[in-house]
């Protein structure tokens, strides 16, 4: 998951550098939403593997 945000984050890169402005906001908002699911995730992993 934590490949799909760096995807993302470069992606946006890419459009925001190319003058695409939605696009590039769009993958930023993805990029975003998946790193805090990952954290979340991750977080869990550990508790979870600690019991």
């Amino acid at each position: 998951m934590l490949r799909w945000t760096v995807i993302f984050l470069v992606i946006a890169i890419i459009a925001a550098i190319f003058g695409f402005g939605n696009i590039a906001a769009g993958a930023t908002d993805i990029a975003r939403i998946l790193f805090f699911i990952f954290i979340i995730l991750f977080i869990l992993s550990l508790i979870k593997g600690r019991f």
